[in-house]
C-alpha cells in the first residue's frame, strides 16, 4: 500500500501540521505501552493529509525532544512604537524601515534592526487588514473591512430612517444652476419612502417637517402609505434634532433616536436608498456632475440645457413612486415590491386626522397681536387677507413655517386657539424685481471676493522654490520708495492717523479755572511760628500748610 494520501481524497483544506499535536499525543502513548505500529501512524497520515514518512519523523522527534508540535520559528513582532511610527508615515512599512534602521546606524546597532521583508511580514502578521488600511486611509477605510450584523426584521412603521442627500445634479433655477437637497424617511421594514421634500439648497428644519408630514399622512397624493412611526431614526443632524422638530413629532409620542455621529452603518436602510438613488436614476440625467469625462478641461453643461427645478422634482418623484410600486429591494422578498410588502403586513396603522395635521409644525409666535386697517404686523410686515374684513381691532396669535414668511396662519386668542385663516404678505416683489436685486447682490459678492483676494495677495510673502537647506527668497522685490508710498497711503485712510493730535497744542485754561498745585515731597525743615500756627488750626498739627494764589492754606488732603 502506498504510504501517500489517495488522491481520490479532498483534504485541500486541511495544512500539513495542523492536528499534529492531538494525534502526537495518542501515538506516543501508544508507543510507551509498545502497541505502536505501522498501521497507527498510516492511518495518522491519511487523516493529516501527509506522507508516512513525515509521521516517523514526527514519532522520532517526540521521542528524542519530547516535541509534539510544530517548533515555531522566532520572529519579529509588531511594537506599539513601530505601531506609532506606523501611523506616522500612514501606513508605509519602507518608510518606517528606513527610520528605524537611521537611527540604528546612529546610535552604532545596525543589526539589531530586522530585515525589511521580516518587517513586512510581522506587520502582515499581527495587524488585521482593517488595521492596516484604517492607518493608511483612516476610520473610513477600516470600516470597510468590519462585519456588521442586521437588526431582526420587524414590521411596517416600527422604526423609520430619515436623512438628507445633496443631489449631484445641476438644474436650473431661475437662470442659476445650483444642485438641490432632497430630505426623506423611508420604513425600515417594508423600505417603502413615506415622505420626501425637496430644497434647492441645503436644507434646514422646514424641509425636515415637510417631509415628515407628507409621510405621517395618509391621504392623496401620499397614500396609501404613512400614519404615526414607532420610532425615527437619524444620525444626529442639527435640522432633525432641533427642539421644533423634537415638539412637533414630541405631540404624538413619537421618539427620535439620535444615532452616533459618522456611522452610516447604523442607518443602513437610508443609506443604501442615498446610494440607490444615485446608481438607478441622477446618473442619466443632464448636468450630472460625478460623471466620467475626459481629460480635457472640465466644462459644465450651460444652464439652457439643464432641467429646471419643477421639472427635476417631477422627475424624483415619479422614480419615489416607481419605487414603492414597481422595484424590487434587496431585503425584501424577490416577488414583493415595498407596495405589496405594505399591504401583506398585518401591523396596524394609526392614522392621524388631517384637521391635526393641517398645521403639523408651525411655530408659535408666542405674542397676542391685533388686526388693524392694515391688516396684521408681524416682523414689520403687513399680512393681509379677505377675511379680515369686518374684524379690525380683533386680538389674534401667529403660527408660521419655519424659515418661511410669505404666507401666516392666524389663530384666536382662545385656549386651544381656533383657526381663523392664513394671511399673506401684502407688498411682495414681483419676479422681475427678485431676479434684479439677486443680480445686484452677486455682484457685490463677487466685488468684495476680488478685493478680499487681492488683499490676500499683497498680505501673504510669496518665496521662489529652493532645491538646498537654504532660506527662500522673495518671489517680488520691493524698493524703498514703494514702501513708503505705500505706508503713506495707508495712513491717508487711517483715521486714527489723520487725528494728528501733536498738531494743534492745547490752549492755556481760563484764569477761573481751579489749578492743581503740586505739593513738595518733603516739608520744609525750618517753619516760622505763623506757619506752625496756621497749620495747627487746619486740624493737622505739625503739618505746615500749602499758601496758595489766592491766600488761603491748602492741606494734605486738599492737595
Amino acid at each position: 500500500m502506498s504510504d501517500q494520501v489517495p488522491a481520490s481524497e479532498d483534504v485541500s483544506w486541511w495544512r500539513p501540521g495542523v492536528g499534529r499535536e492531538g494525534a502526537m499525543a495518542r501515538l506516543m502513548e501508544l508507543d510507551s505501552r509498545g502497541e505502536l505500529t505501522t498501521a497507527h501512524a498510516r492511518l495518522v497520515a491519511r487523516s493529516l493529509g501527509v506522507s508516512l514518512r513525515t509521521v516517523w519523523s514526527w514519532v522520532s522527534v517526540a521521542r528524542r525532544e519530547g516535541r509534539l508540535s510544530a517548533q515555531v520559528p522566532a520572529r519579529v513582532g509588531v511594537s506599539a512604537d513601530v505601531r506609532a511610527r506606523l501611523a506616522v508615515w500612514g501606513g508605509n512599512v519602507a518608510a518606517v524601515h528606513r527610520e528605524l534602521l537611521a537611527e540604528a546606524v546612529k546610535a552604532g546597532k545596525a543589526g539589531s534592526v530586522p530585515s525589511l521583508r521580516a518587517l513586512q511580514r510581522a506587520v502582515r502578521q499581527d495587524l488585521s487588514a482593517g488595521e492596516r488600511a484604517g492607518l493608511k486611509g483612516g476610520e473610513a477605510a477600516r470600516r470597510r473591512y468590519d462585519v456588521y450584523g442586521k437588526r431582526p426584521r420587524t414590521h411596517r412603521n416600527v422604526c423609520w430612517e430619515g436623512d438628507h442627500k445633496r443631489i449631484p445634479v445641476r438644474v436650473d433655477l431661475e437662470g442659476s444652476a445650483v444642485c438641490p437637497w432632497v430630505t426623506w424617511f423611508i420604513d425600515v421594514a417594508t423600505k417603502v419612502i413615506v415622505g420626501v421634500a425637496v430644497t434647492p439648497h441645503q436644507p434646514a428644519r422646514d424641509a425636515v417637517l415637510a417631509a415628515l408630514r407628507t409621510g405621517i399622512s395618509r391621504q392623496d397624493p401620499y397614500g396609501p402609505f404613512g400614519g404615526l412611526p414607532g420610532v425615527v431614526r437619524v444620525d444626529r443632524g442639527k435640522e432633525f434634532l432641533c427642539r421644533t422638530v423634537e415638539r412637533a413629532l414630541g405631540a404624538f409620542a413619537v421618539p427620535v433616536d439620535d444615532l452616533p455621529a459618522y456611522k452610516p452603518y447604523r442607518k443602513g436602510t437610508v443609506e443604501a436608498l442615498n446610494g440607490a438613488v444615485e446608481e438607478m436614476l441622477l446618473v442619466s440625467l443632464p448636468g450630472y456632475t460625478h460623471r466620467a469625462r475626459p481629460a480635457e478641461a472640465y466644462h459644465p453643461d450651460p444652464v439652457e440645457d439643464l432641467l429646471s427645478y419643477p421639472d427635476f422634482v417631477k422627475v424624483l418623484l415619479d422614480w419615489v413612486a416607481w419605487w414603492n410600486t414597481e422595484h424590487h429591494p434587496a431585503g425584501l422578498d424577490a416577488t414583493l415590491t415595498p407596495l405589496a410588502a405594505w399591504e401583506a403586513d398585518p401591523a396596524p396603522v394609526e392614522d392621524v386626522a388631517e384637521e391635526r395635521l393641517a398645521f403639523f409644525a408651525l411655530e408659535d409666535d408666542g405674542r397676542v397681536r391685533k388686526i388693524t386697517t392694515n391688516g396684521i404686523s408681524w416682523r414689520r410686515r403687513a399680512y393681509i387677507a379677505p377675511w379680515m374684513a369686518g374684524h379690525v381691532g380683533m386680538r389674534v396669535r401667529l403660527r408660521y413655517l419655519p424659515h418661511y414668511d410669505g404666507r401666516i396662519e392666524v389663530f384666536s386668542t382662545e385656549e386651544w386657539g381656533r383657526h381663523l385663516g392664513s394671511a399673506y404678505l401684502a407688498e411682495a416683489a414681483t419676479l422681475e424685481q427678485r431676479r434684479v436685486l439677486s443680480s445686484v447682490r452677486e455682484k457685490k459678492a463677487r466685488q468684495l471676493k476680488a478685493d478680499l483676494k487681492a488683499a490676500e495677495r499683497l498680505r501673504k510673502a510669496r518665496y521662489t522654490a529652493t532645491t538646498t537647506a537654504a532660506a527662500p527668497r522673495p518671489r517680488r522685490t520691493v524698493t524703498s520708495s514703494q514702501a513708503e508710498a505705500e505706508i503713506a497711503r495707508s495712513k491717508s485712510v487711517d483715521l486714527a492717523a489723520r487725528a494728528l493730535p501733536d498738531l494743534i497744542p492745547p490752549r492755556e485754561p481760563p484764569a477761573s479755572w481751579a489749578r492743581p498745585i503740586v505739593r513738595p515731597r518733603r516739608a520744609a525743615s525750618v517753619q516760622t511760628d505763623a506757619g506752625q500756627a496756621e497749620a495747627s488750626e487746619g486740624g493737622l498739627p505739625g503739618v505746615a500748610g500749602v499758601r496758595d494764589d489766592s491766600g488761603g492754606v491748602l492741606s494734605d488732603g486738599d492737595c
